[in-house]
């Protein structure tokens, strides 16, 4: 497996590719199938007052070149001394084999290196195998009943936080 940074000029194929692979997940987040405008968002999306162009967009890819998971990290949200997970996708079949844990690791080191002493994210209430994951990696809740829109569904999340 090769982990490397994605750039919206030379990986849009592999990360709609990616999204298409996991329409469930999509479905679960927005009720909607996969389009290009999820892969825009992606390479687009930042939290508040954070410049996308500062934020982490790394995957994880297969021998054969093929996309099977990837994460959206900004730093310095909420606050200067914090990192923020905005999206770990895995592809069904690279589920529970460990990327996620890898992934997670490598965002864990990319927050240190650059000094955030916290790592958030938000969890859809409606992702409870997701939930669980994030627990036994050692995050808690910070804030629960959290209304999120994506796409055109709104729905309740968890933020949920985990200290270095």
């Amino acid at each position: 497996m090769i982990l490397r940074s994605l750039s919206p000029d030379t990986d849009r194929c592999l990360v709609a590719a990616l999204f298409a692979e996991a329409a469930d997940y999509v479905a679960i987040e927005r009720d909607a199938e996969p389009g290009p405008e999820l892969t825009d968002e992606y390479f687009a999306d930042a939290p508040p007052g954070i410049d996308p162009a500062t934020s982490l967009r790394l995957g994880a890819l297969d021998g054969d070149g093929t996309l099977l998971g990837l994460i959206e990290q900004s730093f310095g949200y909420p606050t200067a001394e914090d990192s923020y997970l905005g999206l770990m996708l895995l592809a069904p079949r690279a589920r529970g084999a460990g990327l996620g844990r890898r992934l997670l690791e490598e965002a864990e080191a990319e927050a240190r290196r650059r000094g955030k002493r916290r790592l958030y994210l938000a969890v859809l209430d409606a992702n409870p195998r997701g939930r669980a994951f994030w627990e036994r990696e050692g995050f808690v809740l910070h804030e629960g009943g959290r209304s999120v829109t994506l796409g055109y569904k709104t729905q309740t999340a968890a933020r949920m936080v985990k200290e270095f």
